[in-house]
């Protein structure tokens, strides 16, 4: 299993538009949100063994100033030696408002300060940012600005990884394929734009059913192939008053397994489909099997 899975995330250099695509794109992820990084400073090694147990073999951890930079160290140099990478997580979707990027400036300050300091077993491989913007309030009053902030703050992030050299990958949810913009950065469908000006997108395909997740990201599959990306398809595991079919947390992980396996194969031949994600760590750790 190990073979395999470190067999699954071996880096293809890929073509794009604009040459030789800087970044390396990982195929067959099977992710995770790991949101309390707590839990890698009072349990490294269950935790650890749960993401193994899980065949996981890439990690968003959540970025706290307050834990020590060497538990992150440690965490990073132990599961790369498992076959897993692992991502710099945060946002929130207050970095929308107009000084809002001020958070995500002290993210990328403290992760290049961080980085400066690690031996290469122990860097984080990225960043991975879950912002948000319909959540934060000039969605409804001025969603316009907001979704020109939105790319502003996406762009400004580029740039802050690019000069690190490690790639930015970014959550969104399965209906930006439905949200049109027209401003200083073009015109176009706002799912696309991301898409093409990250790394790597994760797509919060927030339903319990493989037919009813298939539908919901092939449009996404279809521009992250066109940009020679890839989206990873992401599920719930915590229980939730949105609809019974948001969630696996019903059904269970078995059911889920199969669900995610049947997406994995419908796409398998989609150069767009990197892999599936699990949201997250600590609903994971207690739904039932």
């Amino acid at each position: 299993m190990k073979k395999l899975m470190m067999a699954g995330v071996l880096l293809l250099f890929m073509l794009t538009q604009n040459g030789v695509n800087s970044h390396a794109i990982e195929l067959d992820v099977k992710a995770t949100w790991l949101w309390n990084p707590w839990m890698i400073y009072s349990d490294e090694a269950g935790t650890l063994a749960f993401l193994e147990s899980k065949d996981v073999n890439k990690v968003y951890v959540q970025i706290d100033e307050d834990i020590p930079a060497t538990t992150y160290q440690s965490f990073i140099e132990k599961a790369g030696a498992a076959g897993m990478t692992i991502y710099a997580l945060d946002g929130a979707n207050d970095w929308v408002a107009p000084k809002g990027f001020a958070k995500q400036d002290r993210l990328m300050n403290w992760l290049s300060t961080y980085q400066q300091g690690a031996l290469p077993a122990q860097k984080f491989t990225g960043v991975h940012l879950d912002v948000e913007p319909y959540l934060y309030s000039g969605w409804n009053t001025n969603r316009a600005a907001t979704i020109k902030s939105y790319q502003a703050l996406l762009s400004k992030a580029a740039s802050s990884t690019a000069a690190m050299n490690i790639p930015l990958e970014a959550d969104m949810p399965f209906w930006f394929d439905e949200i049109a913009y027209k401003n200083t950065y073009g015109k176009g469908v706002l799912a696309e734009w991301v898409i093409a000006n990250t790394d790597s997108v994760t797509l919060m395909a927030y339903r319990d059913s493989a037919s009813m997740i298939k539908e919901l990201v092939k449009n996404e599959v279809a521009y992250a192939e066109k940009y020679g990306k890839t989206v990873v398809v992401g599920v719930e595991t915590g229980q939730t008053d949105e609809g019974n079919n948001i969630s696996f947390f019903e059904e269970g992980e078995a059911f889920m397994n199969r669900e995610l396996a049947a997406v994995s194969a419908y796409y398998s031949t989609a150069s767009g489909f990197g892999g599936v994600a699990v949201h997250h760590v600590d609903s994971w750790k207690t739904m039932k099997p």
